[in-house]
């Protein structure tokens, strides 16, 4: 009744993706990010050297980070390191002792543990809404979507992302921030929530609509299941939205640096570190606003000023259009 020993597989990559039956867009004004039972217990199961656990940890990592920079909050569940027999339930009969046997590997992930300001919440049941008050902090901040990271994709994961559906709340699996005991049930899991209860994303695409919903500064509205969209969201960007000053702030929060610290010219890569999350995420927020560019333009020329040039001319390709 312990857990398997999980072979490495690879990551789900965006054309892995199933459709989506809804078309519902993360917002930072709305949303709450979870990261799911990211405790030592669990990884233990994998080689964490290996696929898909270094591309995990990187993208939990890089949406802790955006979503406390824009006042996303953070909430975590762990499972207590001594539970009863009574408090275990019916886990006991699937699950044997589980973490009571190792009570020393509760503990999250050092790389993603939390910050001043984040919640952690005990874990019961495989839904994070069970024997919590994961809704009623949701209702107290005035949020009614739930991103979802981190372990198992088929139980734990897709269970939360059901419960939140029958709640009202809208759920959205980020298929390339989860993991599962082989690459079948990961793919079972998106495809599962895909069809029934939620919206499946890379992280790319979160960060690039919470970025988009940063950037317009308004919500879309509290209507569960509306996909309604307003601000930048909607239509054909201005060009002054891709002047190289606006740019720069832009990329600059991205980076954490200071704006005058970019220059117009600066290879944005190999000078500033920029990683291929955070252009992907540039991508998405960019066509959000009209601008039908790619990953691998951007790449070509990374520099403010050549982006700014490209971006533009990409604007008025779909005016006229």
């Amino acid at each position: 009744m312990a857990l398997p020993t999980i072979q490495s597989y690879s990551m789900p990559v965006a054309a892995d993706l199933p459709a989506n039956r809804a078309s519902w867009t993360p917002d930072p004004q709305r949303a709450v990010l979870l990261v799911h039972d990211m405790q030592a217990y669990f990884l233990n199961a994998y080689d964490t050297q290996r696929a898909p656990i270094p591309t995990l940890v990187a993208h939990i990592k890089a949406l802790l980070e955006q979503c406390r920079k824009l006042g996303v909050p953070v909430v975590y569940t762990a499972q207590p390191g001594e539970q009863s027999r009574d408090e275990r339930g019916l886990l006991f009969d699937f699950w044997g002792e589980g973490i009571n046997k190792a009570p020393h590997l509760k503990n999250i992930l050092p790389e993603l543990a939390p910050a001043e300001g984040d919640t952690v919440l005990d874990k019961w049941r495989y839904s994070a809404f069970r024997k919590s008050n994961l809704a009623d902090l949701m209702k107290a901040q005035g949020r009614d979507q739930l991103i979802i990271t981190g372990i198992y994709a088929h139980i734990g994961c897709m269970m939360t992302a059901a419960e939140a559906f029958m709640q009202d709340i809208q759920a959205f699996m980020v298929a390339d921030a989860l993991a599962d005991f082989s690459l079948e049930n990961h793919a079972m899991a998106i495809a599962y929530a895909a069809n029934r209860c939620a919206v499946v994303l890379t992280t790319a695409q979160v960060q690039g609509h919470l970025g988009a919903g940063a950037e317009s500064g308004v919500g879309v509205g509290f209507e569960a299941g509306s996909g309604a969209k307003t601000g930048a969201a909607v239509g054909t960007a201005d060009c002054a939205h891709f002047h190289v000053d606006t740019l720069r702030e832009q990329v600059a929060k991205l980076l954490y640096e200071a704006p005058e610290s970019l220059g117009d010219d600066d290879h944005l890569i190999d000078a500033h570190g920029l990683d291929s999350i955070r252009v992907m995420s540039l991508v998405e927020a960019w066509r959000q606003q009209g601008a039908e560019v790619t990953f691998a333009q951007l790449a070509e020329q990374p520099t403010l000023a050549s982006w700014s040039e490209l971006l533009q001319a990409k604007t008025k390709e779909g005016a006229h259009a």
